[in-house]
């Protein structure tokens, strides 16, 4: 056991998206003997992107990333890159972008080397903030305005309308038909919509647990699942 935990440290990375505010973040744990791909991978599902689109990083002066059959590849193999062979000073930061079309582009940070956990599966995310943008949303400034048209459109009409059926439910006499009572339930049913699809985007909700639960199944070679 002292000599595998001697073969690697654990390097932290911070990972801002840049250009979106309030900001987009996350910080990984990643051992020194993990590739440039086992990177991206991390990355990919700490910010619970779909690895559709294409990417790179660019590290000192040279660009890395996983090829895709009938694009320019990379020169070296991310695969075959291992983030030691960087040796990355202390606050050192580097881009790695995502979707050339919306042009996510995350500032990588090298932090720190930490302590080997032995109890610890990595690559782990210790930290983070705020649930990063749908994909295809147009990137960060058409995002920005997607989250103040949101905070800016509570559905009070729906809500209203919601309340007011409620309303009628409860004061309706125990004979008395439902659906007659009620009113237009396909109007009922587009505003129930509306009021859902409103509430389910939450830019300001990052869910650790659930990002560490894919990580750990992605350090255990159980790959296939992690983009549906």
């Amino acid at each position: 056991m002292a000599d595998q935990e001697k073969s690697f440290q654990i390097y932290q990375f911070h990972v801002l998206l840049r250009g979106v505010n309030p900001p987009v973040w996350r910080r990984l744990l990643m051992r020194s003997n993990n590739t440039i791909a086992d990177l991206h991978y991390a990355i990919q599902i700490a910010f619970n992107w779909t690895d559709f689109h294409l990417h790179r990083f660019l590290i000192h002066g040279k660009e890395y990333g996983i090829g895709r059959a009938g694009c320019t590849g990379f020169s070296t193999s991310a695969k075959q890159t291992f983030l030691m062979d960087f040796h990355f000073r202390d606050r050192e930061r580097f881009l790695y972008e995502y979707d050339f079309g919306d042009l996510w582009q995350h500032q990588v940070r090298f932090e720190t080397v930490r302590p080997i956990e032995t109890k610890k599966t990595y690559p782990v995310c210790i930290g983070g903030s705020r649930a990063a943008p749908p994909e295809d949303c147009g990137g960060p400034e058409a995002y920005m305005e997607l989250m103040d048209r949101h905070l800016l459109n509570l559905p009070y009409e729906e809500l209203s309308f919601v309340a007011e059926t409620v309303r009628k439910f409860l004061n309706m006499k125990a004979d008395e038909p439902i659906r007659a009572g009620l009113g237009n339930m396909d109007e009922l049913q587009e505003a129930v919509i509306n009021i859902e699809e409103y509430f389910r985007f939450r830019p300001d909700h990052f869910d650790r647990r659930t990002v560490n639960r894919r990580l750990k199944q992605y350090a255990a070679d159980d790959k296939e699942w992690l983009w549906e």
